[in-house]
């Protein structure tokens, strides 16, 4: 399935995505955050529609997102933080990002 055709709905989308979303280490991490393409997707942010509007290139939800803090870029502070505590995470990979939720997370970062 070509996820950026436009037949696809947005549900077909979704169910796809949802498919190839994993577990990620940060040990696993690590390298793509050293590429600089580690997009943080808050708790209260539901994964794979943050994907699917990554898909699907809906800006105005993105853009919405950046604003208020749902979604970010990786920082310094989030690596440190992650390497500290091994941090696990649900993934991903939307190329060229690779959005990330921590396990257990529930709150805006």
């Amino acid at each position: 399935m070509q996820l950026d055709d436009k037949n696809f709905s947005a549900e077909e989308i979704r169910q796809k995505t949802n498919l190839e979303t994993g577990r990620l280490s940060w040990p696993e991490l690590q390298r793509h955050f050293a590429r600089g393409v580690v997009i943080v997707v808050t708790g209260n942010l539901d994964l794979v529609e943050v994907a699917r509007c990554f898909i699907q290139d809906n800006k105005a939800s993105v853009e919405q997102w950046l604003n208020t803090g749902g979604i970010a870029h990786a920082t310094d502070t989030d690596a440190q933080r992650w390497h500290e505590t091994q941090a696990e995470f649900w993934a991903v990979v939307i190329a060229p990002w690779v959005l990330v939720q921590e396990r257990n997370a529930l709150t805006i970062r």
